[in-house]
Formats: structure tokens, C-alpha cells, sequence
């Protein structure tokens, strides 16, 4: 900061400070300088520009206190800080708020205004809302490095017990974890299939089999295989469950109740079906049977576990609420409006098929959606003018939100890349620095053999290890240095 005026300190009054309003100073930030006046930094007493009006009475302790540099000759201070973020935060003194320029990374941004002591509260909301994402972008990159470095460490202190259930929830739960995890994951992936398929190919009437008292029910083979895979699934859902670190979390998630879903039809069947018969008719037994065997088509959305694709749509339909909503609105509206007029419009022809509103619901909704199955249909030139508006007016409503839903799904499925991205190149960062650290170590050890002049193969393997002995497994060990990630944070 540069002070106007002669080259020595600013003259000062009885109390020993000059009047701030009459100040002028220049900043220097990375080489960039800048006016301000009392008047305005005095608007924000605690930020760190106002408290370099007052610093040149408290000495060089109190001026080295606030900047990086101090030329007494040319009565400069200099900060070596990110000018770019430096033009935005003084717009606080201006404006009363700041606004983020494009390409500065918010958590930087964010560390530039403590340190120029500016309140976050002066930052915009829509600058406010990158910084939220991004401080949620930062937490999921350490939360998986974090599950990573869970998984690699081994904690001597647990019990045989808890290092066992560890194992089976990673060898479940994590297919990238190891190569038998991945085969349990294929397998877990092809019994989901065969199961599908089997419910489908069982409803085949050729393919049925008829019992003693005439009635049709799956081949035994069929049953047998259906049999088996519902084994599996058992199988793996107590195993999950038993080596679940949260037995409730686990028991309340979605997918899980899914696979409780696709599993307890088959059990409660078969007890209907030995036990049932003795409580009830025979053909309510029957009928209960059958209608939980439809369930098990939940057992299709066990595809999900182990689909990034299906698990990315969940989540953009999650995140698309509002729009979803806002197209149901619009068909609901055209749907009310065009069949009421269809009716009133039939109503003259003596064959009409509009034979009340509510009927007419049926052919605005085929109408609306293109799909028109033809069963009702206008005949009045009238009722064919209001059909050709409405359709055309659906394809308008069904095609204005389609935009922003696609645009979550390919936002949500861009950040999943780049997470698993960045949490790979955290991990390299990790694995680097311990390099660094057994390569220092490593070389006071050389330097120690080369002045005992021991050369040959123990000189040689010395080195082999010194370079080769930096496995992952380290970084768990290795607390104290600094990743990106915690130099953002």
C-alpha cells in the first residue's frame, strides 16, 4: 500500500492518529494496485484494508502484521495474494456484496475473504450456491478416499470377529475391492437375470405342467431353478446383513427393502401353500399364492445394486421432482380441458363414443401422449379439430420439462466421473508423498553406506528396496501431510 503524499509517515494528531477519512492509500496485490479511500474502507472497520489506515501508528510490528512486504523507501506494502479474487472482494466497499468472476474456484475464493477479513455474509446467493456445491463436491471426494483408506488399513486392536465381518462386507459390497469380488459381483449380477427371466418364460403356457386336479403351475425344472436362485439371494442378504456395520441404516434402505421385497414371496407362498390349506379354501390359498408370485418382479430392481446407469437415473428423477410435477400439471390441465370440450362437442352426432367426461379422461390421455390406441375416437369435424389441438398441445407439455430432466442426468453422471476421478488422484497424491518421505529417508541411509564405502549387491538391493517399498497401505500411517483436498478445505 502506498500512501499519498511525501515519502515519510503521515502526519498524525494529538491522539496519535490521522484522520482515516482523509487517507489514500494503494494496494499491491501479485503486482496489481489499487486505490481506496478512508471514507470508504471505513464502511467495514474489521476488514483487513480498513486496518492498514491505523497500522503505520503501531510500527513495523503492526504493518508486518497485516501485509507480506513493507518498503519503507517507496512506502509500498505488498500482499502476495490472488489478484482475480482481490478485484471481486472489493466490490464490498462499492456495492455491499461480491459476486465471484467464472473460473475461480470457490473454496479458494472463500479462503481470499478470510483473509482479507470480509464476512461471507456480503457474498451473493447465486455465488453462495457454487460454493455450497462445491464444499459438497469436496466432502463426497473425502468421504471416498476416506472408505478407501478404511478399507486398505487394518486395525490391529479389533477383534478377530469385527476384521472378519470388515472382510465379508467388502468382499459383499465392494466388487472393486479385489478380483473375488468382482466374480461375486458377476454372479450376484447373472442369478438377477436368470431369476427374470425364468418368472417370464414360467408364464409360457407350453411350457406349464398340469397337476392332479387340472391346474396349470410352472415345469419343476423351473421351479428348481427359481428355487435355487432365491437360495442365493437369501444367502447373500443375511450375509450382508449379519456383517453390516449399521444393522438399522441397512434394514431401512431402499434397495435392501427391495431385496426383502423380491425374497419373502417365495417363503410366504411356500408356507401358504403346505400350512395354508388346512386355515383356508383351497382357492383362496391358490389365489394368495399367485398374487405374491407377481411380486417378485421387484427382484428386476436388484439391477440397480450393481448398475451405475440405473442408479444415476434414480437419483436425476430424484433431483427432477419439480419438473416432473410441472408435466403432470400440464397434462392434467390439457387432459380436464380437452375431454370436457370432446364431450360437449360429440354430443350432436348419434354415434357418439363420448358417452360422459370421465370416459372422455381415457381419450385425452392417449390423445395427449401420442399414443392413440383408436378404441375412442371424435366424429364431428369439431371433435376432430379439438383432438388435433390436443395432441399437438401434448407433444408441447410432455417435451418442455424432458430438457431440464435430461440435463440432471447428464450433470449427475459428468459429477460421478469426476469424483471418482478426483478421489483416485488424491489417493496418487497420498501414495506420492509417502514416496517422497521413504525417498528422503532412503537417502541419508545411502549417504550413511556410501561413507562406509559398502558397495555391491547389499549396496544395490538397499536402493531396490528404498524405491520399491511405497505401497498404499502407508497412507493410513502418513496423517501429517497435506493433500489438495485439505488445502482446499
Amino acid at each position: 500500500i502506498k500512501m499519498a503524499g511525501d515519502s515519510s509517515f503521515p502526519d498524525v494528531d494529538i491522539d496519535g492518529s490521522e484522520k482515516s477519512e482523509e487517507m489514500e492509500i494503494v494496494v499491491n496485490v501479485g503486482g496489481v494496485r489499487q486505490v481506496f479511500y478512508g471514507d470508504n474502507l471505513n464502511q467495514y472497520p474489521e476488514t483487513r484494508l480498513a486496518e492498514l489506515i491505523n497500522c503505520l501508528s503501531g510500527g513495523y510490528d503492526s504493518i508486518f502484521s497485516l501485509c507480506d512486504d513493507y518498503d519503507p523507501g517507496k512506502r509500498e506494502f505488498y500482499f502476495d495474494r490472488d489478484p482475480d479474487a482481490f478485484k471481486c472482494i472489493i466490490d464490498v466497499y462499492y456495492f455491499g456484496e461480491i459476486h465471484m468472476k467464472k473460473g475461480i474456484c470457490p473454496i479458494c475464493f472463500k479462503n481470499e475473504m478470510e483473509f482479507w477479513k470480509v464476512d461471507l455474509k456480503f457474498l451473493d446467493d447465486c455465488c453462495k450456491t457454487h460454493l455450497s456445491e462445491k464444499k459438497e463436491e469436496l466432502e463426497e471426494i473425502a468421504r471416498r478416499v476416506q472408505l478407501i483408506l478404511d478399507d486398505l488399513g487394518v486395525d490391529a486392536s479389533e477383534s478377530r470377529w469385527k476384521r472378519c465381518q470388515k472382510c465379508i462386507w467388502k468382499f459383499l459390497e465392494k466388487p472393486e475391492s479385489s478380483y473375488p469380488a468382482r466374480v461375486i459381483a458377476v454372479l450376484s449380477f447373472l442369478f438377477i437375470l436368470i431369476s427374470s427371466v425364468v418368472m417370464c418364460v414360467g408364464t409360457i403356457p407350453d411350457l406349464q405342467v398340469v397337476d392332479a386336479e387340472g391346474n396349470r403351475m410352472e415345469h419343476p425344472t423351473l421351479d428348481s431353478i427359481e428355487t435355487a436362485c432365491i437360495g442365493w439371494f437369501t444367502m447373500e442378504y443375511v450375509l450382508r446383513l449379519i456383517s453390516s456395520p449399521n444393522k438399522l441404516h441397512f434394514a431401512l434402505s431402499f434397495m435392501n427393502i427391495v431385496d426383502v421385497l423380491a425374497i419373502l414371496p417365495f417363503y410366504v407362498s411356500l408356507t401358504l401353500t403346505h400350512l395354508g390349506a388346512k386355515l383356508m379354501e383351497l382357492s383362496n390359498v391358490q389365489q394368495a399364492v399367485q398374487a405374491l408370485r407377481i411380486m417378485r418382479i421387484a427382484r428386476i430392481f436388484k439391477l440397480a445394486r450393481h448398475s451405475s446407469g440405473l442408479q444415476t437415473l434414480t437419483y436425476a428423477l430424484k433431483r427432477s421432482f419439480k419438473e416432473l410435477g410441472l408435466l403432470l400439471m400440464y397434462l392434467a390441465v390439457g387432459i380436464f380441458v380437452f375431454s370436457a370440450l370432446g364431450y360437449t362437442m360429440e354430443q350432436s352426432h348419434p354415434e357418439t363414443l363420448f358417452k360422459s367426461i370421465p370416459q372422455s379422461f381415457w381419450w385425452a390421455i392417449i390423445t395427449m401422449t401420442t399414443v392413440g390406441y383408436g378404441d375412442i375416437y371424435p366424429k364431428t369435424t369439431l371433435g376432430k379439430l379439438n383432438a388435433a389441438i390436443s395432441f399437438l398441445c401434448g407433444v408441447i407439455a410432455i417435451a418442455l420439462p424432458i430438457h431440464p430432466i435430461i440435463n440432471n442426468f447428464v450433470r449427475y453422471y459428468n459429477k460421478q466421473r469426476v469424483l471418482e476421478t478426483a478421489a483416485k488422484h488424491e489417493l496418487e497424491l497420498m501414495e506420492l508423498n509417502s514416496a517422497e518421505a521413504k525417498a528422503t529417508g532412503s537417502k541419508s541411509e545411502l549417504e550413511d553406506l556410501s561413507t562406509e564405502g559398502k558397495e555391491g549387491p547389499f549396496y544395490s538391493s538397499r536402493i531396490k528396496v528404498s524405491h520399491s517399498d511405497t505401497f498404499i497401505h502407508l497412507l493410513s500411517e502418513e496423517k501429517h501431510y497435506r493433500t489438495r483436498l485439505q488445502s482446499c478445505k
